[in-house]
């Protein structure tokens, strides 16, 4: 198996590199989550304040 610098493995290496990217990728994907959840709530609201005001335009 090839080493790198420092005595470890490529693999090592590797899979930690992996690692730190798939916890990396996973609080994106919560974050955006969030967000989307937040963006849906802020969109039902003016959905539901447009409705109001078109209907007291009347």
């Amino acid at each position: 198996m090839p080493l790198r610098a420092g005595g470890r493995s490529t693999a090592a290496g590797a899979s930690q590199g992996a690692e730190s990217e798939l916890a990396r990728l996973r609080a994106e994907n919560a974050r955006l989550l969030k967000n989307e959840k937040d963006w849906q709530l802020e969109r039902e609201i003016l959905r539901r304040a447009a409705a109001y005001f078109a209907r007291e335009m009347k």
